[in-house]
């Protein structure tokens, strides 16, 4: 047969194909459905239709179990409907049918009750505190999760809980690079120690940090300089003040809370940070939903949709009375050399010489026992351990204005704080810490301090000291995603949001934040669910940004949003940066969550009472708040001298409880 026949058979049998894919897809007419893979009796959840496969206008009837119709309306082509605030009650209305055209789809996820949706996190979190052992715990609440979510198979839940949550949690690019950025920081660390730079850092300080209050200040001051994000910050003061503290005998817990206390909270008011992109996003995303929903007031729709997203970020910042205050807070605790509670008996145990950390404690990463103790021959060189460090920070900041400028939109405005929103925060992450990496081998290795197999080994050594840290990170993550399936932030807005007086707004908000935190395990996940939610809801109850009370109360809204969301990030066992924390600083984690806590709930009961007061007496007043903000540090200051004891130096050894 001729070339050009066969070549012609060839298109003609192409073309035939193809017709018959088409006309197989018109006459099937596939469609896509998306709904929650559990739904909870009573709450509210979106179901989105789109066609896949229809080329055409195409009807489109969705109707319940019962019988009740949720829409008759037709969809266009290369389009999908979204039907918002579904509410099924009960089994009857189950499955959810969808006609599309000549052909329909029966969805039937699992009916649960909503208070099921809390089991999971509110079951990890207890188990963690009673056993001291959270791998476990962690492990416990995703497969309860999967067990809800798989009909109570136990059998598939188990299967469910590997191949559809730890799996694309690790997968996950923004999750992958922080487990790499942390194993990385963790072989920087690991080559930093071998070649005794970290001991000669120790040195150098020695005759400056002269105490435990000088060793805890130094690291109170690292947290405040590392401004630019809330991961580098903690893993970087951690890694580098632990071997201070631990020759000042700071336990690993007063260690772990300073580094906590003066992340988040520093890169969520510094207005030049990773977070401010983010919250800017969320806050313009809020605007316009907000504005879109006062139609019926086209003055104020107008204000809405034309207010800066930045200028009402920087306008909340007085109203951030939980960040500050826990800031100042840990300041207290530093000079006054006074603690209470769990971190009290930690303090006196380090200070008498009963061990940096618990007996029996698991610790969160272990670079001690991995790398051993520095050979007597080792030359003692400070800027063997700085270096590196600085390496790390200096390409994060140069990362963070180079991309961020790259990504600045035609027109948009050039400043410090608009290219560090629109900066890549993770990819920098990852530069900072190969950039550490290689500056701490060329270090050991060119100045002969290590062979480059040692100086790899090291690195090896420190990556493998973060294992159980990661794993914690994984499960965290896992059950974030259990509850994202299961729809927990969703019930707890409904429960704790009911209709209320605009002035009890802003303390009801920073609750329902605090509790979506604490159960999620995620600052900005609760963000992205209640920015949105919250800045609509303020403007339907007499907020807006005219000026005054009613702007005051919509700012100190969004704030509590902001606030709360890291209070409860704080408190939570199941939080990345409380597990960043506990493994930057060597510590076990319970321990961590157990000695924190109650710092966390202190500062958080003068936060809510700064919240009533400038609400309901002050209506929100931006100076107002500014005064209930230094009022409220007299009040922490009053308390730790009050009912704090002095630990550390000078300090008896506490009783065992």
């Amino acid at each position: 047969m001729r070339p050009s026949r066969v070549r012609h058979l060839c298109i003609t049998s192409a073309l035939f194909a193809l017709t018959l894919s088409v006309v197989d897809r018109l006459h099937s007419q596939e469609f896509e459905l998306g709904a929650p893979p559990a739904i909870l009796k009573g709450i509210p959840f979106t179901l989105t239709v789109s066609a896949q496969g229809a080329l055409d206008t195409l009807a489109v009837v969705v109707r319940l179990g019962d019988g009740t119709v949720l829409s008759d309306s037709v969809l266009p082509p290369l389009e999908s409907l979204s039907l918002r605030d579904v509410i099924v009650s009960s089994s009857d209305q189950l499955p959810i049918r969808v006609e599309l055209g000549s052909v329909s789809e029966e969805l039937s996820p699992p009916l649960l009750p909503a208070w099921f949706s809390i089991l999971p996190p509110l079951i990890a979190i207890a188990l963690a505190l009673m056993l001291h052992e959270v791998v476990t715990s962690l492990f416990v609440g995703v497969w309860l999760g999967c067990f809800l979510l798989a009909g109570y198979n136990p059998l598939a839940a188990l299967l469910m809980t590997i191949d559809q949550y730890v799996v694309p949690a690790l997968a996950d690019a923004d999750h992958a690079s922080i487990v790499v950025f942390s194993l990385l920081l963790g072989g920087m660390v690991g080559v930093i120690s071998k070649m005794g730079g970290a001991k000669a850092i120790v040195e150098a300080v020695a005759p400056l940090a002269t105490s435990t209050r000088r060793a805890q200040f130094a690291t109170w001051l690292a947290g405040l300089a590392i401004f630019f994000d809330d991961y580098a910050n903690t893993l970087i003061v951690g890694n580098t003040m632990r071997p201070l503290t631990d020759r000042l005998k700071v336990s690993r817990e007063k260690l772990a809370y300073i580094v906590d206390s003066t992340a988040a909270p520093v890169t969520a008011i510094v207005f030049v940070s990773t977070w401010v992109g983010y919250q800017i996003s969320l806050i313009g995303d809020g605007l316009q939903l907000a504005a879109a929903q006062s139609g019926s007031n086209p003055a104020l729709a107008a204000q809405l949709a034309a207010a800066s997203p930045f200028d009402v970020f920087i306008r909340s910042i007085p109203y951030l009375f939980y960040p500050i205050l826990a800031i100042f807070a840990v300041a207290v605790f530093i000079l006054s050399r006074r603690d209470f509670g769990p971190m009290l008996h930690a303090e006196r145990r380090a200070a008498s010489g009963g061990g940096l950390y618990r007996p029996g404690a698991q610790l969160a990463a272990d670079l001690d026992s991995e790398l051993g103790s520095v050979p007597d021959n080792v030359p003692m060189r400070w800027w063997n351990g700085v270096l590196p460090v600085f390496a790390v920070v200096v390409t994060v900041t140069v990362g963070l204005i180079y991309t961020g400028a790259n990504a600045l939109g035609e027109g948009e405005t050039v400043s410090f704080s608009t290219i560090l929103g629109n900066a890549d925060p993770f990819a920098t992450l990852l530069w900072g810490s190969l950039a550490g990496c290689i500056v701490g081998i060329l270090l050991a290795v060119g100045q002969r301090i290590l062979s480059l197999s040692d100086a790899i080994g090291a690195l090896v050594s420190g990556v493998k000291a973060m294992t159980l840290a990661i794993i914690i990170l994984l499960l965290a993550w896992s059950l974030g995603s259990v509850t994202g399936s299961l729809s927990t932030a969703s019930f707890l807005s409904s429960v704790l949001s009911d209709r209320l007086p605009l002035e009890l707004l802003p303390v009801t908000v920073f609750i329902v934040a605090a509790t979506v935190s604490f159960a999620t395990g995620t600052s900005w996940g609760t963000m992205a669910v209640l920015i949105p939610l919250i800045l609509p809801l303020s403007v339907a109850m007499g907020a807006n940004l005219g000026g005054g009370a009613a702007t005051g109360l919509l700012l100190g809204s969004l704030g509590s949003v902001l606030a709360g969301s890291i209070f409860g990030d704080h408190c939570s066992p199941i939080s990345d940066t409380t597990v960043l924390s506990s493994m930057a600083s060597g510590c076990d984690h319970v321990d961590h969550v157990k000695t924190q806590l109650p710092y966390a709930v202190l500062v958080a009961v003068v936060a809510v009472a700064a919240l009533l007061v400038s609400s309901l007496m002050f209506r929100s007043s931006p100076w107002a708040a500014v005064g209930l903000t230094l009022a409220g540090c007299g009040a922490l200051y009053a308390f730790v001298r009050i009912f704090g004891q002095v630990s550390g130096e000078g300090g008896a050894v506490a009783p065992r409880a």
